[in-house]
């Protein structure tokens, strides 16, 4: 499969920053799967970027964008120390910053690391996915196995104390029993509950 570096790209009025293509969970519904591309931007990195190679694709006028949403091929807190290096750029420069996570960036690093995203980050999206760690596990197969679900809302509990924006992410063709399932457990972490419609 070609590779490239884009490891930045525009979509909705937002910047997306792409820093790895790596990622502890392999989902059997990732876009990756089927191709090399999302919605035209060629996403699998010969190579990752680090902070300033980053920093130096930002415009001049950071509120060109809405948003800059750490969000690609990869997981992005993989990539924690240059997230941050870049989040706090943006941040110093008055831009909103967004994750797209599956939320096991503790688990990732072994410590808890929403202390050093707030303040950094407003917003993070968490792909809760599914209403039961069994069903999370068959569905996104991660390296961290079913602990991997109960890993995730502990993260998103802890973001959402240290005052950032957070919320877990479904997708409709869960149904609506499930769905209700998720409601409960955002409820129980303390955030928001998305459905968003499935891409096919």
């Amino acid at each position: 499969m070609e590779k490239y570096e884009n490891f930045t790209y525009e979509l909705d009025g937002n910047l997306y920053i792409n820093l790895t293509s790596k990622c502890p969970n392999d989902c059997t519904f990732c876009v990756r799967n089927e191709k090399s591309d999302y919605f035209g931007h060629k996403l699998w990195l010969s190579r990752e970027p680090g902070a300033e190679e980053v920093i130096s694709r930002l415009p001049d006028d950071i509120k060109k964008y809405r948003e800059y949403v750490f969000c690609g091929f990869g997981e992005p807190t993989v990539k924690l120390p240059v997230l941050l290096a870049v989040a706090k750029e943006i941040k110093a420069r008055g831009g909103i910053v967004r994750i797209n996570t599956n939320g096991q960036a503790n688990m990732i690093w072994k410590r808890d690391v929403t202390g050093e995203l707030a303040g950094t980050v407003d917003k993070i999206n968490v792909s809760l996915n599914e209403a039961t760690a069994e069903d999370y596990a068959k569905l996104c197969r991660p390296a961290f196995g079913e602990a991997a679900f109960e890993g995730l809302q502990d993260f998103a509990k802890k973001c959402a104390a240290h005052g950032i924006d957070t919320w877990f992410s479904v997708v409709d063709v869960i149904g609506e029993e499930k769905i209700a399932k998720c409601r409960e457990i955002a409820k129980n972490c303390g955030v928001a509950l998305k459905v968003r419609p499935y891409i096919g």
